[in-house]
């Protein structure tokens, strides 16, 4: 299944840009529905390439909501237009944020699950400019709000990164620390996090950077995960690490405590 979808960003801009995103692809439980995680591409990948990893997975109580970034010039490709989730000229917690594509896409994510039956546990992971586009929804989500003020609808409780890093970084401690609720969802919410120590693309180190940012602003609950060897591709042992570690912590069917 799929369908496609626009959001218009010009809240508080002059002039008001709407940003097509591309197919959404949905892998639909095969058991008794807990569970949606929105799974979210990397750089010039689209979500068909997602649905294809994710529905061969043994989680037979997961609905996978695959959507496809929007295309859009890429500062690090020179310009060339492929699909992002946001414009970077780096792909680290260093390089400049496009903050306004940033919280298009994450309103966007956020509206695939706001939907969801009241009854399901929602959660959102990616494998790099994906993983940190979840990285930055997870912060949304403990903050109560997208970067320009606005709430955040959905409560998250799964987050997955693989091979990525988490834009903003720098100013998360600070903004965590000053709102007791805030950093009540933070010490609550579980995140994994899976890097391959030879990523040449996402260097290892940026994946450490973030788990240690992270859990210096309060994200008690997080799993860093390195892999020896491994570049910026998925494995199955990756893929294994996803499943034995989603099924306790959404309680999904055949998790025995």
């Amino acid at each position: 299944m799929s369908r496609n979808s626009h959001l218009n960003t010009g809240s508080g801009s002059r002039t008001a840009r709407t940003v097509e995103f591309g197919r959404t692809y949905v892998v639909r439980p095969r058991g008794k529905h807990q569970a949606t995680i929105v799974w979210l591409h990397g750089l010039g990948d689209n979500g068909s390439s997602s649905s294809q990893l994710l529905e061969s997975l043994p989680l037979a109580n997961i609905k996978w909501i695959c959507p496809t970034a929007p295309t859009r010039p890429v500062t690090l490709l020179g310009g060339f237009p492929c699909t992002a989730w946001f414009d970077a000229g780096e792909l680290s917690e260093d390089g400049s944020n496009d903050w306004e594509a940033l919280d298009t896409s994450a309103a966007h994510i956020a509206n695939l699950l706001s939907t969801e039956p009241a009854d399901v546990k929602v959660g959102i992971g990616g494998f790099s400019m994906g993983a940190a586009m979840a990285l930055y929804s997870a912060t949304c989500y403990t903050l109560g709000r997208y970067g320009n003020g606005n709430p955040y609808p959905v409560n998250l409780r799964a987050i997955i990164g693989l091979s990525g890093w988490l834009p903003g970084a720098r100013s998360l401690r600070n903004k965590i620390q000053s709102s007791h609720d805030a950093g009540r969802r933070a010490a609550s919410l579980p995140i994994l996090l899976c890097h391959g120590m030879s990523d040449d693309v996402v260097n290892y180190r940026h994946g450490e950077k973030s788990a240690h940012s992270l859990n210096s602003a309060g994200f008690r609950n997080l799993t860093f995960k390195s892999y020896d060897g491994l570049g910026h591709y998925t494995i199955p042992a990756e893929m294994d690490e996803i499943c034995n570690w989603l099924t306790p912590k959404l309680g999904l069917e055949g998790f025995r405590p």
